[in-house]
């Protein structure tokens, strides 16, 4: 493969590059100000882009700012991991790439801005850009145990509707497999096998790291007690349909379900 840039390196970047391990380098910029953006190696690599959005607006000023700094000089390949929220709330319906989006939060409208911007830029400069989008991450140091540790409530099971997640080390390993054998233009949906409630999540995880399970509450008394970000997670439903990179691009699942994934992650 060409040389790989990765920006926005945090858990799922470094379980892409290994870092150090694999001969990686870093560099410290800041995407907020393009004045401030290293001198990447970006012309003719594979770029992993993995930075999220500032908060606030509908717009994603970093992506700009990259697109504007390396478009002289722009990379051959670009794999961008957005999410799910750009398809809304799907009311239990498995959604697949081919569906209409419908972001019904800023911070999705923020994501499909992204997508779209990249998609521009990359037509216009020959760069090959490829789509990843994911409902909900899980892994080591992505479980809520702080949550279940202190007690918080959950929302009631039967009002907490399906939604999709996907093992950390999976994520990483998918974005490896479009980079490698997707093409321009294309959108991969990454979710395991088995969607589940946001609260059988939480359970689940609670059982295995021996936390006691929370009070369950009705929806009415969440929407007092719960901070409205986290109340979203439990009640939205983002079920996606991921054969397309399974069928087109032969990938393989190490954590299909929770019961492969959980104990991976503690």
């Amino acid at each position: 493969m060409d040389r790989v840039v990765i920006v926005g390196c945090g858990d799922i970047g470094r379980r892409a590059g290994l870092l150090e391990n694999e001969g990686f380098h870093a560099w410290v910029g800041d995407l907020n100000d393009p004045s401030m953006l290293p001198d990447l190696p970006v012309a003719q690599s594979t770029v992993f882009y993995l930075a999220p959005p500032p908060g606030g607006g509908f717009e994603d000023p970093r992506v700009r700012h990259f697109c504007k700094v390396f478009s002289e000089k722009p990379p051959r390949r670009l794999v961008y991991l957005g999410t799910s929220g750009v398809y809304g709330d799907c009311g239990e319906r498995a959604v697949a790439e081919e569906d209409p989006v419908s972001p019904a939060t800023s911070r999705a409208r923020r994501r499909l801005d992204a997508e779209q911007c990249l998609c521009v830029w990359g037509e216009e400069r020959g760069v090959d850009v490829m789509r990843v989008r994911v409902a909900n991450i899980y892994g080591p140091g992505r479980l809520p145990v702080a949550h279940l540790e202190a007690g918080h409530p959950l929302l009631r099971e039967d009002q907490s509707p399906a939604t999709s997640r996907v093992h950390s080390d999976d994520l990483a390993r998918a974005l490896w497999t479009v980079a490698a054998a997707g093409r321009g233009g294309q959108v991969f949906n990454v979710g395991d096998t088995e969607p589940c409630s946001m609260t059988r999540f939480f359970k689940a995880v609670a059982q295995l790291a021996g936390i006691p399970v929370p009070e369950e509450i009705d929806i009415e008394r969440a929407r007092e007690v719960m901070k409205p970000l986290l109340l979203n997670y439990f009640i939205e439903s983002r079920i996606l349909n991921s054969d397309k990179i399974v069928n087109e691009l032969g990938f393989e699942w190490q954590y299909p379900t929770l019961r492969e994934g959980l104990p991976a992650s503690i």
